[in-house]
């Protein structure tokens, strides 16, 4: 997936697409992420200027999704699923040897709805069920 470089002009000219809706913030927070991979630190004023909302209030939400990133995105994007139902087949152990082989492109998530299937990883925005290394490798192909 290919990212635009943030700047203030390009976050101004997402915001203004928001300008009438209701509780903008969270939509604003998951446009700069879509548009930019990450959430750079200077839309968190921006975003607050702009809804006139305070910073805190935008930093809130910002940090209380799991899936809001605040750091550029590595090149590929492996989260695990961390749920009961996951660990009780396997996600811990899965984890550390994900961990182990791909380092740091590795996050926990809290259940896909893929709990039939578990353990559940998600790769790149694909879901992959009864996940192994193995399938995680060759979905990164």
């Amino acid at each position: 997936m290919k990212f635009s470089p943030w700047s203030q002009d390009a976050a101004l000219t997402l915001l203004a697409t928001l300008r009438d809706e209701n509780g903008p913030v969270l939509m604003a927070l998951q446009l700069m992420q879509e548009e930019f991979g990450y959430v750079d630190q200077a839309c968190v004023a921006l975003i607050a200027n702009y809804f006139n909302k305070s910073r805190a209030e935008v930093h809130g939400v910002l940090t209380f999704y799991h899936d809001l990133r605040t750091t550029p995105p590595t090149s590929h994007q492996i989260s695990i699923c961390a749920a009961e139902a996951c660990q009780a087949v396997g996600a811990r152990n899965l984890e550390r040897e994900i961990k182990a082989k791909f380092n740091d492109e590795v996050q926990s998530a809290y259940c896909f709805g893929n709990c039939a299937l578990g353990p559940a990883v998600m790769v790149d925005g694909k879901l992959i069920g009864r996940a192994t290394v193995e399938k995680i490798e060759k979905a990164l192909q």
